[in-house]
């Protein structure tokens, strides 16, 4: 009986005895592009609470006055966006990688407004939190700059 316990504890304290195989890193960026796409959603659904589920508490966006730092920092300065009935613009992953270590992803893509034309691109930066949710820690968005036509 002690060696079945011991053993229990054991398989326990390694992490073995049944529990599922660590997510490749395949797995791992579907986890990230999910959760950057519902992100997205929340904008969509008008849901600053959802929105800000995805936020990390130190997370910092940058925007045109400099960087805003923590949930609360964030959720205030984009509770504007979050008025009306129609969402101000929209974003979606185009790029997803994760670090070997599966403890940070970088998600890039598109940001459009309400007609569907890009006006800017998204970078944010994930992280794998204790609880196994990825929350963004840093976002950083651009203007957008098409390419130039060349003339034959």
């Amino acid at each position: 009986m002690r060696m079945i316990v011991t053993w229990g504890l054991l398989s326990a304290l390694l992490g073995v005895g049944g529990q599922a195989a660590a997510a490749s890193n395949e797995e791992l960026a579907q986890q990230v592009r999910d959760a950057e796409t519902a992100f997205a959603k929340s904008m969509a659904d008008r849901s600053l609470g959802a929105f800000a589920s995805h936020l990390a508490d130190e997370a910092i966006f940058f925007g045109g006055k400099g960087p805003i730092r923590g949930r609360a920092a964030v959720v205030a300065a984009w509770r504007r966006f979050f008025e009306g009935a129609d969402a101000p613009f929209s974003w979606e992953p185009e790029i997803v990688v994760v670090l070997d270590s599966g403890t940070l992803a970088l998600t890039s893509g598109p940001v459009r407004d309400p007609s569907g034309a890009q006006i800017a691109v998204f970078q944010s930066i994930w992280r794998l939190g204790a609880d196994g949710a990825w929350r963004v820690v840093f976002d950083k968005g651009c203007d957008y700059c098409p390419p130039a036509v060349q003339e034959r």
